[in-house]
C-alpha cells in the first residue's frame, strides 16, 4: 500500500501500511476504523485503540461519513473494553501529539485499581516505560486479541 507524502512521515499511517507489523494486534479494520490493542509493552491489558484509516489529525478534520460513524465506533469499541476486562468505565484520550493521526486511547478503568482513576493512568504509562511498573503479561494481550476479533467477527 502506497503511503502519501503527507502521510508517509506518520507513525499511525506507516504502522496501518504494513500488515505484518500490525498483525499482532490488529482486532477490527473497517473502511474507517481500525482497531488494534496497544503493542507490547502495554500499560494494561485491554488497553485498545481506535484509528482513523484516512490520515487526519482529529476530529476537526471528519468528512461527513467519518462523523457519522465516529460515535456509533466508538460506543462499540468501549463496550467491547468492558466485555473483555472486566472493567467498570473506559476512558477515552486522544492527544495526537505523539503521532498526529487520530488515534483513540479506550483504557480500562478498575475501581479495585486506584492507579487507574483518571489522570494517575497517565502515571501507570509513564512508570511502565521507565520500568518502574511491569507491562501488561503479552500472553495476556494476545489471549484478549484472539478474543476481541472473535467477538467483532459478527459486527456489520
Amino acid at each position: 500500500m502506497g503511503l502519501s507524502e503527507v502521510a508517509a512521515g506518520c507513525g499511525v499511517c506507516r504502522l496501518h501500511a504494513e500488515p505484518e507489523a500490525i498483525a499482532r494486534y490488529e482486532i477490527l479494520r473497517r473502511p474507517l476504523w481500525l482497531l488494534r490493542h496497544h503493542p507490547t509493552p502495554a500499560p494494561l491489558p485491554g488497553w485498545l485503540l481506535l484509528d482513523a484509516v484516512r490520515h487526519l489529525d482529529g476530529p476537526a478534520a471528519f468528512t461527513a461519513a467519518e462523523a457519522a460513524a465516529f460515535g456509533p465506533m466508538l460506543q462499540r469499541c468501549s463496550a467491547l473494553v468492558r466485555q473483555l476486562t472486566g472493567c467498570e468505565r473506559v476512558y477515552v484520550i486522544a492527544f495526537g501529539e505523539g503521532a498526529r493521526h487520530l488515534h483513540a486511547h479506550l483504557i480500562p478503568r478498575h475501581a479495585a485499581d486506584p492507579d487507574t482513576a483518571a489522570w494517575r493512568v497517565a502515571d501507570v504509562y509513564r512508570q511502565m516505560e521507565a520500568g518502574a511498573r511491569p507491562a501488561a503479561a503479552p500472553e495476556r494481550v494476545e489471549a484478549l486479541v484472539r478474543q476481541a476479533r472473535s467477538l467483532t467477527a459478527l459486527w456489520e
